[in-house]
Formats: structure tokens, sequence, C-alpha cells
């Protein structure tokens, strides 16, 4: 098949990310994929797909495409325009419930409105998809396999990982950062280490941070994981899936969840980490003091974790994926 995914741009984002895996698993399965962007050449990540950099979406020609994949609400007409009966809608978090496009919902729910079949990062975006267009199918994320790889704790304190930029309010760093110091009253002891791909907020405390690095490339993230030993997964209810989540729990690092959809639909049971009430940092600050110490309960979360986080390899992503594209061919 020969599939194309518009990219708005090529900034490093989770969003971003998965596409780019797409486009990977779908060319070593033999498809013909292509990545279509604005933005810059990509510099952060590898890629197998072919690569095209347009000025706009009116130079893409689709008459040989089999699919042309809209990745971002603003993408969806075009790909309607550009193909109305092989477009397809990839909803990784419904957009129109953020914070940031607010002023934009009306815009939003007139693409999501556009008949197009979707496929989705989690099953709980499934039902949101299907109140605008029927067809809605859940795919799932895919963790990269460098990251499945060996951990050993590093000595104390112990380096716990909150990843995510203060300024998207629906990744819940404010609640991380309450945590942490819930966790610190309570007398733990440990490195807060910080990851964003924007400088720190105006208003962000991260002064409670021991480290803070901006922008990291995929390589560097996976070797800074290695280097950290509990995560905190703060993300509010919009949060589409929370990757950093599922790339912790493949890298052997046990941490705290909040109760949201994403986060809760990995598993039925769920003893993959310690969940804690959305936006609750009390909680989360309490829950962190107890897994720091008690390495059986940290033994027994990361067992589950790798055991959990197995579904979003890529082959297993790229089994719904494909399967998906040839129903609908």
């Amino acid at each position: 098949m020969k599939i194309a995914y518009l990219l708005e741009d090529t900034d490093l984002a989770g969003g971003i990310r998965v596409c780019v895996a797409h486009g990977d698993v779908l060319t070593d399965r033999g498809h013909d994929v292509t990545l279509i962007t604005k933005g810059t050449p990509l510099t952060w990540r590898r890629s197998r797909a072919k690569w095209r950099h347009v000025e706009s979406w009116e130079e893409v020609d689709a008459a040989s495409l089999d699919f042309v994949v809209g990745t971002f609400w603003r993408t969806l007409p075009h790909a309607y325009a550009l193909a109305p009966d092989r477009a397809i809608h990839f909803c990784q978090g419904y957009e129109g419930s953020f914070t940031v496009y607010r002023p934009f919902k009306a815009e939003i729910e007139a693409a999501y409105r556009l008949p197009i079949p979707k496929i989705t990062v989690s099953p709980h975006l499934v039902p949101i998809c299907k109140e605008f267009f029927d067809d809605a199918t859940y795919i799932g994320q895919i963790v990269d396999d460098d990251y499945f790889q060996p951990h050993t704790d590093s000595p104390a304190p112990r380096r716990v990982l909150l990843v995510g930029p203060m300024q998207a309010d629906f990744k819940g760093i404010d609640v991380g950062y309450a945590a942490v110091r819930q966790a610190r009253a309570l007398g733990a002891n440990f490195d807060l280490i910080r990851v964003s791909q924007w400088a720190p907020a105006d208003d962000e405390p991260s002064e409670l941070a021991s480290e803070f690095h901006v922008a990291l490339s995929t390589a560097d993230m996976v070797r800074l994981i290695a280097s950290c030993d509990a995560y905190l997964a703060p993300s509010r209810h919009q949060e589409g899936f929370g990757l950093p989540a599922a790339e912790a729990m493949a890298s052997g690092l046990p941490g705290i969840l909040s109760e949201i959809p994403s986060f809760l639909s990995w598993s039925e049971e769920h003893d993959y980490g310690l969940f804690t009430p959305e936006g609750d940092g009390t909680a989360m600050g309490e829950a962190l003091a107890r897994l720091l110490g008690d390495p059986s309960l940290r033994d027994q979360i990361v067992k589950r974790g790798r055991q959990v986080v197995e579904q979003f390899r890529a082959p297993n992503t790229g089994d719904r994926l494909e399967r998906f594209f040839e129903d609908h061919s």
C-alpha cells in the first residue's frame, strides 16, 4: 500500500514521534510510506520512511495514494480534500478538550465531523470519536524497542523522573511538583529529574529539580530513563495516551500514575503502577514516598509494568495498524 501522513511540523513531540513510528513499522512491512510535512528536517529521531517537505498541502498529488492520514485537527480538512474516499483521521487525543485550543473548538468539531474513518492511540478515544463519525478503531501506541532495556537502580539518592512541558496543563506537571514537595515532607530522599521539549515555564518551580533537560533526542531520552529509578505520570484526563509513562515502564521503572482513562486502559488489572486521583499531588506524593521505601513493591510493579507495555511493541501495534488499512482498502 502507498500511504502518506500529513504532519503539520516536525517539532519534538509525542504526536510527531508516533507518526514516525507508524512510518517505520509500515515501511518494515513492505508498504510505501511518505511523511509529508511543512516542517523542517527531522533531527531528533531516526526514520525509515520516505519524507517530503512542502510549502502547502496543495502541492501533494494524492492520485496514486491508497490512504492519506491526517494526524492533527488542522490537517484533517486537507487530507479529506486530497483524497475524500481514502482519508484517515489519526486521533492522538481530542484536541477540543485542550485548554490551548478552546478558541478553536468549533473548527475542531467541524474537522472531526468529516466522514473520515478514525484510528486512535487509546481505547477511551474511540467513543469520543464516534460522537462525530461512527467508524473509529483502536490501534494503540508504539514504544520504541530501545526502551525495552535492562535496568539497575542507581545509588542513593534515587532519581525520580517527571516528563512533559509545564506549559501544557493537561500534562499535570504542577501536580507532579506538588507530589515532590509532599514526598520530601514525608522524609523521602530523592533527586527530581525534569524533562521537557521546552525551557521551564516562567512560573515553574524548577529549583525543585536536580536536573532539567530540554529537547532530548530519542537516543538521549533512552539513556536518561535508564539512569532513573521511578517516574511520576500526573497527566489530567485530556491526555491522549501518555507515552513517557509507557517508555519508563518498558525501561524497568516503577511509577505513580493518575487515574485517567488512558493510563487505566492499559490493563484491566491496575497493578502496573500505583494509581492516585487525578490532580491530587498530596496523594501522589504519599504514594511516591511509599514506593521509594518499599523495594519489594517496586520489584512487583516493575515486573507487571514490563508485561503490560509489551502490547505497545512495534510488531503488536503494527499488526493492528496494518489490519485496519487492509480492512479499509
